[in-house]
């Protein structure tokens, strides 16, 4: 092979991952799922900074910070691995004048997302299936497995708007819950865009639980995002708020 040749062959190969890397979307932050696969060959690592939660019922308050990561391998065109890590959590609750403090680290998860072709250049689906391990420190665990059936679909208006619909259907020791998430994405520049977001949660023998939320995202470049989110739980009378940092990059 001629030196030409192969400096061609250079340049075609970087191309490519330029173009796969404007079309990658990121799953962070929010609840919903993106349509987007991971390219073949390539690692997306998605990290929490952290994610916080605080929550006030009477006279007591409880604040939750974790270091949660999300980390997708493309397996073919349409078809990604996931791995995932609720990541090591510290908790603080104050109760009657009394603070007490705990960490520990969180379960694992492991999942496959399959994108669905429509045939159709604004509407795109996939599907996740995934198991939550419970493999966390007690208190930092959901105790029992959890196994999931996700699907989100999503319709882009045009360039600057776009909407999904994430459903997601759960099952944890013969319990059963489903949740139901609308979102609205919207780009406000070349780098920054946002999106809001219903959270609509049904589970067994649970009263229906609603939350808001809402965040922005920062592209630093093709591969290099920055995130930032807040929302607020809707149900019941207590006061319960969340948030997150976090950075995602395509290697």
């Amino acid at each position: 092979m001629t030196t030409l040749k192969t400096l061609g062959l250079i340049a075609l190969a970087g191309c490519s991952a330029q173009l796969f890397a404007a079309d990658f979307e990121f799953d962070r932050p929010g609840e919903g799922l993106s349509t987007g696969i991971t390219p073949v060959g390539n690692v997306a690592w998605e990290q929490g900074l952290p994610t916080a939660r605080y929550s006030k019922s009477g006279d007591q308050t409880a604040t939750t910070l974790s270091a949660d990561m999300l980390l997708r391998t493309g397996l073919s065109d349409d078809l990604e691995l996931r791995l995932g890590w609720a990541g090591p959590t510290w908790t603080q609750v104050k109760s009657n004048g009394q603070t007490e403090e705990d960490d520990g680290l969180g379960d694992v998860s492991i999942g496959l997302k399959k994108a669905i072709d429509l045939d159709d250049d604004k509407l795109s689906m996939a599907l996740l299936a995934e198991a939550i391990i419970a493999t966390g420190n007690a208190g930092f665990t959901n105790e029992e497995d959890i196994y999931s059936l996700g699907s989100v679909v999503s319709y882009q208006y045009n360039d600057l708007v776009s909407t999904a619909l994430t459903m997601r259907y759960e099952w944890q020791d013969s319990n059963w819950a489903v949740s139901a998430i609308p979102s609205l994405g919207y780009r406000i520049t070349d780098r920054w865009s946002g999106y809001s977001e219903l959270i609509y949660r049904k589970a067994e023998s649970v009263d229906n639980q609603y939350a808001l939320g809402t965040g922005v995202m920062y592209a630093l470049n093709d591969r290099v995002q920055l995130d930032a989110n807040v929302g607020v739980d809707l149900d019941g009378a207590d006061r319960s708020y969340f948030s997150g940092l976090g950075f995602s990059v395509l290697f």
